[in-house]
């Protein structure tokens, strides 16, 4: 009997250790502050609902439509959209990889069962509408969609479908961007561009611009930096997360198991793509308290004595290291 006990905590332990990820769409670093309660690590690298399982009913057909708006945005409320024009070109799915399914891939798993969740970026409890506006203001470089509108509903619908089977407090393995560890330096641009001119430009354009599909309404390839990019509102234009987007997924045929490129160069190259110009975003309303700021988060005022330059760039070890010391409010 005792030896029964032990296998259980043995097995408990082993449910819930923490693990090292961080989910763009889900959480903020140092976010859930305010949403306390136990979490559970999944052991199993969550698998997507299959979409060819759906059936023929209105709901599977909102689902259907909400993952056709998910890959093909650009579509719909592009420059060229069919319903209207409200955002830069780029896809939902650019970010949000084979239509938000993708381990690693910023997907949506945590999504239904995370929201409504205070975020320390916005001071507020947002829900789901709030989240994806949130990216067509900033990702897409665009404008809000209404809540009542179909394809608002049809999105969540579809977002929601996909995490059904994510309890309540459970942490999926594989789940939004893998947290890299920090350099020992700071990521350096100058470098960045050598991966970039090497490995990327091939797909995104020797000055960023992308590539556009057939169709000259949405992008084969997307614009990494330029008018039709992301701004720098964007959560990937904090360089840990697009550090970690790129080094499990770019170039094309990357995965988690399959990298192509080391953390060094996804650093370098994220700092690279994040050095060139693209749209601006009033920020002022963001992050209302500032010692909740990320540590990569490029633009001040901050609750510490770093630059802003080594806020963008690093090394962010040091800062981190500084924060230890002096805990936020928020800890």
């Amino acid at each position: 009997m005792r030896k029964n006990i032990f296998i259980n905590l043995a097995k408990a332990l082993f449910l819930i250790i923490p693990l090292a990820l961080t989910n763009d769409f889900c959480h903020d670093k140092k976010s859930d502050h305010k949403n306390p309660g136990p979490v559970i690590a999944l052991s199993k690298e969550w698998k997507a609902p299959d979409t060819s399982q759906l059936g023929h009913t209105q709901q599977d057909d909102l689902i259907r439509y909400g993952r056709a708006l998910i890959v093909h945005t650009a579509e719909f409320f592009g420059p060229k959209g069919s319903i209207t024009h409200i955002s830069n070109g780029m896809n939902c799915g650019n970010c949000h990889i084979d239509a938000g399914t993708r381990l690693w891939g910023n997907n949506f798993s945590m999504v239904a069962s995370t929201y409504p969740l205070y975020r320390n970026r916005s001071g507020k409890i947002e829900n789901v509408e709030m989240r994806i506006n949130d990216c067509f203001e900033r990702s897409l470089n665009g404008k809000k969609l209404s809540d009542s509108a179909k394809e608002m509903k049809a999105m969540i619908a579809y977002i929601k479908w996909i995490g059904r089977d994510v309890g309540k407090g459970t942490k999926t393995k594989g789940s939004g961007i893998e947290k890299l560890p920090f350099l020992t330096r700071a990521a350096d641009p100058v470098k960045g561009q050598i991966v970039y001119v090497t490995i990327c430009q091939n797909c995104h354009g020797k000055n960023g611009e992308g590539k556009l599909a057939d169709n000259q309404r949405e992008y084969l390839y997307p614009p990494l930096w330029g008018s039709n990019s992301y701004n720098v509102g964007a959560g990937i234009y904090q360089l840990s997360k697009f550090a970690g987007y790129i080094k499990n997924n770019m170039p094309l045929g990357t995965t988690f198991s399959k990298p192509q490129l080391t953390a060094e160069q996804a650093w370098d190259v994220a700092a690279y793509v994040n050095s060139q110009p693209r749209p601006l975003k009033n920020l002022s309303m963001d992050w209302p308290d500032i010692s909740t700021k990320p540590l990569d988060y490029p633009f001040g005022p901050y609750s510490d004595s770093f630059s802003s330059k080594q806020h963008k760039y690093g090394p962010f070890y040091r800062i981190e290291q500084a924060h230890k010391k002096t805990p936020s409010k928020s800890s």
